[in-house]
């Protein structure tokens, strides 16, 4: 199997070298950009680019720039790194392609691990592309959650947490069990963040917000057939 090449974009060299060495070592093929001008000639010339880590804050482009670049000839997956972690920022990303954000200061082992989890996103099989629940579908490979038909803009972990509870349908998953599968080890912290989460997406998804049912004493559970039953 060929090397998977991945274009890293960050104006701090130090950053870049970090990030080569760590991705090196898990069999990547790393290419450098510094700036938005040098990463667009670099994905041009390269043609077989598998990922893009893609710095928002760059002279002569910023990240968004080029993303709304790329976004016109290729589907390639990017990964934004960001020193902000405003949700408005992440929909804005979002609406021109995004696949994932990560915040500035980041653990290196967290970003492999993001990395390997949007290569393993973009390669599942068509029928697994699309989950679909009740009134709500996920599109994992457009990243967009629509509800009743009309999309609905979630933060990474409100995508990943409504991701994570559709594919459990049916299931009493405790705030622990949620916390390791969704947060993996890039929290650490109070399990009760799961709640404040889980509250802002109840909203987002309107009516069909009670399908995420409260366990008391333990978790959560999505479940759409006991909403059929009220």
């Amino acid at each position: 199997m060929p090397t998977k090449k991945i274009l890293v974009v960050d104006d701090e060299q130090r950053l870049r070298k970090l990030l080569h060495d760590y991705l090196s070592r898990e069999g990547y093929d790393i290419i450098e950009a510094g700036d938005g001008e040098e990463a667009l000639k670099k994905f041009y010339d390269e043609k077989d680019i598998a990922l893009i880590l893609l710095d928002v804050m760059m002279p002569k482009k910023d990240g968004y720039e080029v993303l709304k670049e790329i976004r016109e000839t290729s589907k390639v997956p990017v990964i934004m790194l960001t020193a902000k972690s405003d949700e408005e920022d992440e929909l804005q990303g979002f609406s021109l392609g995004v696949d994932e954000y990560i915040s500035k200061p980041f653990s290196p082992k967290i970003l492999v691990a993001r990395v390997h989890a949007v290569l393993r996103r973009g390669a599942l099989p068509e029928d697994e592309k699309i989950i679909e629940k009740g009134a709500i579908k996920i599109d994992m490979a457009a990243h967009e959650v629509t509800v009743d038909d009309e999309k609905i803009p979630l933060s990474v972990k409100e995508f990943e947490l409504l991701t994570y509870f559709m594919k459990n349908e049916g299931i009493a998953l405790s705030r622990e069990k949620i916390l390791n599968a969704v947060w993996e080890y890039d929290y650490f912290g109070d399990a009760r963040t799961i709640d404040t989460h889980v509250k802002k997406l109840r909203s987002k998804l309107g009516k069909r917000g009670d399908y995420i049912k409260t366990i008391w004493g333990m978790g959560y559970k999505f479940d759409t057939n006991e909403e059929a039953q009220n």
